[in-house]
């Protein structure tokens, strides 16, 4: 089950002015499940984006990089059940037809339809079912529908994802609310993810691309499940400069640093609920690196320790088998790193010190920590002052079987 984490209550999610959304069924791989979801922004909504670094990334995500450089994205259509990835031209034609089919309902150009797919890889995008199922999620488009668009993007997700937060910028509400979806498949370059949170905030076109990249580098680039990156992943950001405030035109400034600690919130909550739900978890992990030369070298590090299967297991298995962290610590590729200058913490208990165990730690102390639902490893290098967090969970025996049964 997910770790301390629960479907956001729907009342939660604010509305944004300017957008709008839509839910229908497919059954694309489920009869009767809603799995078509249309998202309507308003004339001059701003949006941009960053995709999977996969090579064999997937159709849509071609369609969208091409869109949003021809910019007045006027609507997004999400499909689960199918991720339209390693299709080849068949795979962008069909991707085409859906954009057509959704810029003929909303009365606009293909090049302003954005489209994500999710799902399952080396399968044609079934349009014959998609297509039918466009009328009916455009006559359910409403401001308050976030929860049931969270709940139509899952595929193995257990829990919905969505947050919100509300500031005050130049003496007018503005709102910042997301949804993602993500549980397996998970690690950046992207973190199979989908991520879309919209503001009604007036964010200047040049600063909306710079934006979205460091709202993604303090959060979906810094959570990892299970280190396979998908062919899908995709996070869009959405301003639809709806509040009333004057126009953001300045990152230097402080309503975009207001700005952008709520979108950060927001991003960062829905990132470690990737990790909370991550396929079969029992565990949350903070794996959290400081004083290094600079936060390149600490998140290296700190993702040799997220991603190895050997210390995922043992958290899982509540077994301090310590050792097993200062080995990804050693071969993280840091090939000048000190290891008698290193000190390492499970929960508040100091591991690790001058190159071996602790004299202070005790096994018992370690079975203690390794007993409870989130734990934080901490590992000082001691040779600079920067430092980053990525969030991870274990492997359980779930993992292996909710993906050996994905297609059946």
């Amino acid at each position: 089950m997910p770790v301390n984490l629960a479907a956001p209550d729907p009342a939660s999610l604010h509305p944004v002015p300017g957008v709008r959304l839509g839910i229908a069924s497919a059954g694309i791989k489920k009869p009767g499940r809603r799995d078509i979801t249309l998202i309507e922004l308003a004339p001059g909504s701003r949006v941009a984006g960053v995709f999977t670094q996969n090579r064999f990334c997937a159709a849509p995500v071609t369609l969208c990089k091409q869109h949003l450089a021809a910019g007045d994205i006027r609507a997004l259509v999400i499909n689960t059940g199918n991720a339209n990835a390693g299709t080849g031209e068949d795979g962008l034609k069909r991707a085409r037809q859906t954009c057509d089919a959704v810029a003929g309902l909303f009365g606009c150009a293909p090049e302003n339809v954005l489209p994500f797919s999710t799902g399952v890889i080396l399968e044609p995008l079934p349009v014959d079912k998609i297509l039918p199922a466009l009328p009916a999620a455009q006559a359910d488009l409403q401001a308050a529908h976030w929860s049931e668009a969270a709940h139509a993007i899952m595929t193995t997700d257990i829990v919905a994802k969505g947050a919100s937060r509300q500031i005050q910028l130049g003496g007018k509400t503005v709102t910042v609310t997301g949804i993602a979806k993500g549980s397996g498949m998970i690690h950046p370059n992207m973190a199979t993810m989908l991520g879309f949170v919209a503001t009604d905030a007036a964010v200047a076109p040049a600063l909306m691309q710079p934006l979205v990249k460091a709202v993604a580098d303090v959060s979906f680039n810094c959570v990892t499940v299970d280190g396979d990156t998908s062919t899908n992943d995709s996070f869009i950001l959405i301003a639809t400069g709806q509040a009333g405030h004057a126009e953001i035109t300045d990152a230097a400034s402080a309503d975009y640093a207001a700005l952008k600690a709520a979108l950060d919130a927001v991003a960062v909550e829905l990132a470690q609920a990737m990790a909370r739900d991550g396929e079969g978890a029992t565990k949350f992990m903070s794996i959290a690196v400081e004083g290094g030369r600079d936060r390149a070298e600490c998140k290296q590090i700190a993702y040799a320790v997220a991603r190895s299967p050997l210390v995922k297991t043992a958290f899982f298995a509540s077994d301090p088998n310590l050792g097993r962290i200062l080995a990804a610590i050693g071969y993280a590729g840091i090939t000048d790193l000190d290891v008698n200058r290193i000190k390492v913490w499970l929960g508040d208990v100091l591991v690790a010190e001058h190159g071996g165990r602790a004299a202070s730690y005790t096994e018992a102390a370690g079975a203690a920590v390794m007993k409870e639902a989130e734990i934080t490893v901490r590992i000082a290098l001691d040779r600079g002052t920067a430092q980053a967090t990525v969030w991870t969970c274990d492997f359980s025996y779930d993992y292996v079987k909710i993906n050996a049964e994905y297609r059946t």
